[in-house]
């Protein structure tokens, strides 16, 4: 962490040289992110067990989205696939890629460290054992997404809390207070899985935390997108204060910066995204690990091009990783199974070539 602060450049007078740290990617490379998000969302509407003709798709999609006046040469079946079950799963891989990619870059310059994780306040062990306590009470979706999302909070609040010393919050207490609440409530999970009954509910949580995106729908779109589009946009808007932030406390008060206003926003940011994906869609890991990194080697190690990088890569890699989930084999292959298969080896790939810093 002290060499990330000693390697800053800086100016004579000592003040930091802002100037180092300006990469302005080439517009090339936002329209090839921008256009790539926009085909591989296209054609995940037409991939799957049921075949529909990509000119039904683009038929489909404007006259049940944009009401434009086409004829319906199409099934009923064809309909229901692409509305109610593949275009409610290609938004949500958009959003939770987006989100926790941008979450994971925000925390990865808070904690001044390019390793860290969306996860690390104890977030997805609350929210796992909050939707864990939701299916052993045999509760509706809708009551299991809203306990895992309230465990989901509550975790990280008890993390701040612990953490916060002197009307602060030092980074190093934050990282310790997350390691004891995500051991804390994965013992709690550990005990409502050994006493869940083994030919139901047990394997109901299994398979709720390898994560997926199969039991996505209109409603779960409607009830996750205002958070998690509310939480990105924040993130979106204090990114340049995370350049300030990632260079150490005592620097970024030097130049001015409310340190735990930053941190708070950030926290309750990166938490409601993550807290959100958990409900939804389960535990999926790895993905606010690697894209920051991926995302530093494309457009540089400057947050105010950095988020917005993360959030189309982000939003790629999930929804070609689902793609990939739909269509490997007969029986889908659970999502957080996928993205830590093809994160843990990529990120590795990563480290060694960044060897662990932030270019």
């Amino acid at each position: 962490m002290k060499e990330h602060i000693a390697a800053i450049p800086r100016l004579a007078s000592g003040e930091v040289d802002f100037r180092t740290l300006e990469h302005k990617p080439s517009p090339v490379k936002w329209i090839l992110m921008a256009v790539l998000l926009a085909v591989l969302f296209i054609v995940s509407l037409f991939l799957g067990r049921y075949i529909v003709m990509p000119d039904d798709v683009i038929k489909i999609i404007g006259q049940q989205i944009f009401n434009l006046p086409i004829q319906t040469t199409w099934t009923d079946s064809a309909e229901t696939v692409v509305i109610r079950v593949r275009l409610p799963r290609a938004v949500m891989a958009v959003l939770i890629g987006a989100g926790l990619s941008m979450s994971g870059a925000s925390f990865q310059g808070m904690f001044q460290n390019p390793l860290v994780s969306p996860f690390i306040l104890g977030v997805s062990a609350g929210a796992s054992f909050g939707a864990a306590i939701g299916l052993v009470l045999e509760l509706p979706t809708a009551g299991i997404q809203a306990v895992s999302f309230l465990f989901g909070l509550a975790a990280v609040g008890i993390t701040y809390f612990l953490s916060h010393l002197y009307q602060t919050t030092p980074i190093l207490m934050l990282v310790l207070s997350g390691t004891v609440v995500s051991a804390f409530f994965q013992a709690m999970l550990s005990l409502i899985k050994f006493v869940a009954d083994d030919e139901e509910k047990l394997p109901a949580i299994t398979f709720w935390l390898m994560g997926s995106l199969g039991n996505v729908g209109l409603d779960d779109i409607a009830l996750a997108a205002i958070p998690l589009i509310v939480c990105m946009a924040a993130l979106f808007l204090i990114r340049w204060k995370l350049n300030v932030l990632s260079m150490g406390e005592r620097e970024s008060r030097a130049l001015g910066v409310n340190n735990e206003r930053v941190k708070i926003i950030v926290i309750i940011a990166t938490t409601v995204i993550a807290s959100t994906s958990v409900a939804f869609c389960g535990i999926i890991g790895w993905v606010g690990q690697v894209i920051p990194h991926f995302c530093r080697m494309l457009v540089g190690p400057d947050h105010k091009v950095l988020i917005p990088a993360t959030m189309l890569v982000g939003a790629c890699y999930l929804i070609l990783i689902d793609n990939l989930c739909r269509l490997f084999t007969v029986t889908e292959i659970p999502l957080g199974i996928l993205t830590a298969v093809v994160g843990a080896p990529v990120f590795a790939y990563l480290l060694r070539k960044t060897k662990g810093g932030w270019n």
